[in-house]
């Protein structure tokens, strides 16, 4: 359907609801989580009343509709990304713990003398699992710095990805400067080293049309809740065959083949990874959520983000006393910025007052903010449903802001 801003925003319920006395809701912290439309609410309503059972346990027809809903949004979310097969995507809690799921299977592949590469960039789902790794095995982390501008220094990619070199992440996207990294370079790089190189998608995939295969990055990772799914369901793509070297994570129903007294032998993929009683009404509402992403088309959210993105740039670079943070060019709808003399906090709190949802701290991106020499700022971030009068409406709110504090 023809991208229609208006007509989408009626899709999502919350955003009727009055804010603050009265006030309009003008919600900017998509980053943080996305609202739902109708259809995704709708369908894990549906799930719940009409096919609710266990998947993959029984032959009754309540279990096979369970089960068929439940591998169609696999199929549907490889088909999303572009993934080689639904066996190259397994459901996890969250993006976190599709992280911290490689963090543990890589051990093997880790020995000392090996190094595992970051960026400065890195949310804290993309820095501690490996930064626990790495204490494990006794390698060292090295970190991609960043340009003035807060883009990744290219000399520094080039000189910190070495022959020692054995895991790259980085984030697509970042969630405090809305830096758009070239990770398919990247992952040239690293292939190129023999490292693998993880993607963390979780700004980028509600976003952004995504190629996985295209990216030729190894293994991506991305939350339902963010491309206005549910929450408790996340994504882990990965190479086939690497995924069928890699030890499972969690062990017990639904991940074996066969069990007996001595030993156990594995499901294959990608049930291997998807141990218990998985997210099963969540994965009705993210087959949901993609549907409707689908139906919008990710070109013309990618173009109407990048639109309103340049906008928000421009109308936030003209306010007096207060400093953004991010690339100038080429960056998403996600805007860190700083009020001359008023704390993070005390922005959020105000533009609350008036209606206005965005988010003050670190973001967790803890050791970004000690680069940018800053405690944590206000950000702002953008969703299918953001408008011009939202960004308006922010600017307005700064205004008072500094009005409060002038």
């Amino acid at each position: 359907m023809a991208f229609d801003v208006r007509k989408i925003r009626e899709d999502f319920p919350i955003l009727e609801k009055p804010i603050r006395e009265g006030k309009r809701l003008v919600y900017l912290d998509t980053a943080a989580t996305a609202q739902k439309p109708r259809q995704v609410i709708g369908a894990m309503d549906e799930f719940y009343r009409r096919h609710n059972a266990n998947v993959h346990r029984a032959i009754h027809q309540l279990s096979e509709e369970a089960t068929e809903i439940y591998e169609e949004a696999h199929r549907a979310v490889a088909g999303f990304i572009n993934a080689g097969s639904m066996e190259e995507v397994i459901f996890t809690k969250n993006a976190t713990e599709s992280l911290n799921l490689l963090a543990y299977t890589l051990v093997p592949r880790l020995k000392k003398g090996d190094e595992i590469v970051l960026t400065q960039m890195e949310h804290h789902s993309n820095l501690v699992p490996w930064q626990q790794l790495a204490k494990r095995q006794g390698i060292p982390i090295k970190f991609i710095t960043l340009t003035s501008d807060h883009q990744l220094n290219k000399e520094s990619v080039e000189k910190t990805i070495t022959d020692k070199t054995k895991v790259v992440a980085v984030a697509h996207v970042s969630n405090t400067l809305g830096t758009i990294n070239d990770v398919q370079e990247i992952a040239k790089m690293a292939h190129e080293r023999h490292a693998w190189c993880v993607v963390d998608g979780a700004q980028s995939v509600p976003h952004l049309p995504i190629d996985a295969q295209k990216l030729g990055c190894d293994f991506l990772a991305f939350s339902g809740h963010k491309m206005y799914g549910p929450s408790g369901i996340g994504v882990l793509y990965g190479r086939k065959e690497l995924l069928e070297e890699m030890p499972p994570f969690l062990f017990g129903g639904g991940m074996i083949r066969s069990v007996d007294w001595e030993g156990s032998a594995w499901n294959g993929l990608p049930w291997k990874f998807e141990a218990g009683t998985p997210p099963m009404a969540e994965a009705a509402g993210l087959l949901a959520a993609v549907t409707y992403l689908k139906g919008i088309g990710m070109g013309a959210i990618g173009k109407h983000e990048k639109e309103l993105a340049s906008y928000a740039l421009k109308t936030l670079s003209s306010l007096k006393n207060v400093t953004l943070y991010g690339p100038r060019k080429n960056r998403a709808g996600v805007f860190s910025f700083n009020v001359k003399g008023v704390h993070a906090h005390d922005v959020a709190a105000i533009l609350d007052a008036e209606g206005i949802a965005v988010r003050g701290g670190h973001h967790c991106t803890m050791p970004l903010m000690s680069v940018l020499g800053v405690p944590g700022t206000a950000r702002a971030s953008l969703g299918i449903y953001s408008t011009t009068e939202d960004i308006d409406a922010l600017a307005a709110g700064i205004g008072k802001v500094q009005k409060v504090f002038g």
